[in-house]
């Protein structure tokens, strides 16, 4: 009975939030998580796509970056269950002005690190990522990971993904969401929502 009452807790519980750069492993670890925790699982670039109904480079392409981001707050703000969901957020998505604080009144927030040449090695190649379609990714990965570094560890709980099993990572995030999600508690204007922002 204790058991099924705590999935029960958990599947409506404190949204997880998991952020990084790029290639740190946010989708599956995510996905591996949200099983665990019997939550659902999404991925704030799929939905952005599938509700444009193009792909992420094309959005960059033709629009450009800002307007990207501002999918990317409108997604955040208004575009995903208020509980029970671990969501991978793109790369860029903690680093606007006020995108960090969003996320922490959404929910429990923990950020996956890893270092350049493990993410050029899982990105090499993906032609999903726009910001390094560049002649020399990882300088691009270097230098991107200077600027966002600090707004990263100041919004999540850092986790370390290099040299570590999948299975090790996920484990981690579990067991720091499960301590995190005890101490969290939505802003009251969220509380009595319910399902999707309004």
């Amino acid at each position: 009975m204790k058991t099924e009452m705590r999935k029960e807790l958990e599947s409506t519980g404190a949204n997880l939030y998991l952020i990084g750069f790029m290639g740190v492993g946010k989708s599956a670890v995510g996905r591996s998580a949200a099983r665990m925790l019997r939550m659902r699982f999404l991925d704030s670039d799929h939905c952005i796509e599938e509700a444009q109904g193009r792909s992420i480079s094309d959005i960059f392409a033709q629009d450009g970056e800002a307007s990207f981001r501002r999918m990317e707050r409108a997604f955040i703000e208004s575009g995903h269950p208020s509980n029970g969901t671990v969501v991978a957020c793109g790369g860029g998505l903690p680093i606007e002005p006020g995108m960090r604080e969003l996320l922490l009144q959404r929910g429990v927030v923990i950020c996956l690190f890893a270092n350049p040449e493990t993410i050029l090695e899982r990105t090499s190649g993906n032609a999903r990522r726009p910001l390094l379609n560049v002649e020399d990714p990882k300088d691009r990965i270097r230098r991107l990971l200077d600027e966002r570094e600090k707004v990263y560890m100041r919004t999540g709980i850092g986790i370390s993904a290099d040299g570590r099993s999948l299975q090790d990572v996920v484990l981690n995030v579990v067991r720091v969401y499960r301590r995190e999600a005890k101490r969290w508690k939505a802003p009251v204007e969220t509380q009595t929502n319910g399902g999707r922002r309004k």
